[in-house]
């Protein structure tokens, strides 16, 4: 067994303290994860790792040197004791990092523990310790843990994979458990708030039996909701029997929370209902070549539109089908989700299946120029899950029946590959679908909305009821108004404007955000002076709006609609 040790008497300046104890390889190379399952981009988790130290049994130090980025390596150990120290700093508040200080200590262990090459099948235990001014703090984790002395708990994982997708968080924390389909879960709520846990329970209980019965059985035993509460932060991150959630405050229910929740805590039921989803769709069902991560490098695949897509389709749908939002309330969040696709010009320029592909260097490293070159796989690809739903139930069968079909398979198996969706689908429906869903990911062409949803009792129509003032999302800011993105088909850009640009004056006057609304709409031209970093740029600018399109969703046959929604 191989022994971590975590301790944290340095939490006020940011570190942890980490040893671990193992029997070495004669050449042992110990090394740590470039980035987490679940979270497509290269962190260098490394890059927060310091003073990494060696010791043989009788305690005298050893030579061990990094070689590569994320690898070092010992000599001449010979099966020894060794023991390696080495301190981690933990200041990263969201849920992909570790993060201490004296209100909260949390650790990713891909983050913190060091993983021992040619030995990550073994069991692992590690030992938590609290320093005594801290030893009232509760412990969250999906992992098997126990504590016989206040303030020190000891986790164990079967192996290095299971440690580091096993945050622990360790606070004061606002907690209850509930069971679902027979399946004990616990909700932990940490970080300032004034949460209505009753009605949280009363909710979240009927998600996770809901998305439980979807799918019959559930791949885990227990199931642990780990969230931290603040101003304004948003997140998730999935894990085999855990979910890592950080949420404003404010989207928590409140002691006076309607029957029908708020927006803002439909979007926080919204994020567990996804998270909790991933349980099955990415933790359980696979790409193939998710099934052993190489977590040196990147891990390409294409098939991210069906693990987030689908899991995103999935999450308010859920809502609505566990009775936990109105019907209303569900088209409204499939209306802002039309929307938003709708209003996205990248859609006509990537594919949702090279989104997918370029996740490692495009989703998580978005830019002023991201809405103009690309599309997100988690909306484009909501959006085709909800058109092979439509279209399988058109054909006899739907995509929920789809996803027990790959949920079997994993159990037996069998992981996804390019071709298991256009398989499936041919199962179930006894015909070929090879045409309709590279129509759905391999090409930039509309999706079929427009004809799926009526078949469903839904009337669609785009108007055209928003406007982008010469085609610049701008804000007021106390210089003036900044650009924050320019649509490569606007006016503005076609008179020279860019992102980042500091707009002060038009047709002589002082630039608000109401003033530039206001010139849009007359079809002259006008002086703008704009300060481009330090530089002041005159432009001449051609008055004009670029329409941003929305959807009206209509129902217009109640009995159809049911078809769908509920069954």
């Amino acid at each position: 067994m191989l022994h971590y040790q975590i301790e944290f008497d340095d939490y006020r300046q940011h570190l942890v303290h980490v040893t671990l104890r193992f029997l070495a390889n004669p050449t042992q190379v110990l090394w740590l994860p470039t980035w987490i399952p679940g979270s497509y981009l290269i962190r260098e988790f490394s890059k927060h790792i310091e003073a990494v130290k060696a010791y043989d049994e009788a305690g005298r130090q050893l030579q061990i040197s990094k070689f590569e980025k994320n690898k070092w390596r010992l000599y001449n150990t010979d099966h020894e004791l060794i023991t390696i120290e080495y301190d981690v700093y933990a200041y990263d508040l969201s849920v992909r990092g570790a993060y201490v200080d004296q209100t909260r200590l949390y650790i990713n262990p891909a983050c913190a523990c060091l993983a021992l090459q040619d030995q990550e099948d073994k069991p692992i235990e590690v030992e938590v310790f609290l320093p005594s001014e801290l030893k009232h703090f509760q412990i969250a984790t999906g992992l098997e843990h126990k504590s016989l002395v206040k303030g020190r708990f000891t986790l164990k994982a079967d192996n290095y994979a299971q440690l580091i997708d096993s945050p622990f968080e360790l606070a004061d924390q606002t907690r209850f458990s509930f069971v679902a389909n027979a399946i004990p879960h616990e909700f932990v709520v940490s970080g300032t708030h004034s949460m209505n846990s009753e009605r949280m329970k009363q909710d979240i209980e009927k998600i996770c039996t809901t998305e439980i019965s979807m799918f019959g059985t559930a791949p885990f035993n227990n199931y642990t909701f780990m969230t931290m509460a603040t101003g304004n932060s948003y997140g998730g991150l999935e894990h085999p029997n855990s979910t890592s959630l950080i949420t404003p405050r404010s989207d928590l229910p409140k002691a006076d929370e309607p029957v029908e929740p708020s927006e803002d805590y439909q979007r926080f039921l919204g994020l567990c209902s996804h998270e909790y989803f991933h349980s099955w769709l990415v933790k359980f069902i696979r790409p193939e070549n998710f099934v052993n991560y190489d977590l040196h490098k990147e891990s390409y695949t294409s098939l991210l539109w069906i693990f987030e897509g689908f899991t995103s389709y999935y999450d308010d749908l859920i809502l609505h089908r566990s009775g936990v939002v109105s019907q209303d309330s569900y088209l409204k969040l499939l209306k802002t989700q039309i929307d938003r696709y709708l209003q996205n010009p990248g859609r006509f320029v990537q594919t949702v299946a090279e989104s997918s592909f370029d996740a490692w260097v495009k989703f998580y490293r978005q830019d002023e120029n991201s809405n103009n070159a690309g599309t997100s796989y988690y909306n484009k690809g909501a959006l085709v899950a909800l058109c092979l739903d439509l279209g399988l139930r058109l054909k006899g069968s739907s995509l929920d029946a789809l996803m027990r079909r790959l949920y079997e398979n994993s159990q037996a198996g069998k992981q996804v590959h390019e071709r298991t969706i256009f398989d499936l689908c041919e199962e179930l429906t006894g015909q070929k679908w090879i045409e309709q869903i590279n129509h759905l990911i391999n090409t930039t062409d509309e999706l079929p909305l427009d004809q799926l949803l009526p078949e469903f009792g839904l009337s669609y129509e785009i108007k055209n009821e928003k406007t982008l003032p010469f085609g610049l999302k701008v804000i007021d800011k106390p210089e003036g108004v900044l650009v924050q993105q320019a649509r490569r088909d606007g006016a503005g850009t076609m008179a020279g404007l860019s992102a980042n640009d500091v707009i002060i004056a038009i047709d002589g006057l002082k630039a608000s955000e109401k003033l530039l609304a206001k010139y849009a709409k007359v079809k002259n031209t006008f002086n703008v002076y704009a300060f481009r970093r330090d530089e002041l740029l005159q432009f001449e600018l051609q008055g004009g709006e670029t329409d941003l399109a929305t959807v009206e969703l209509k129902v217009v046959d109640q009995a159809k609609l049911d078809q769908w929604l509920i069954k």
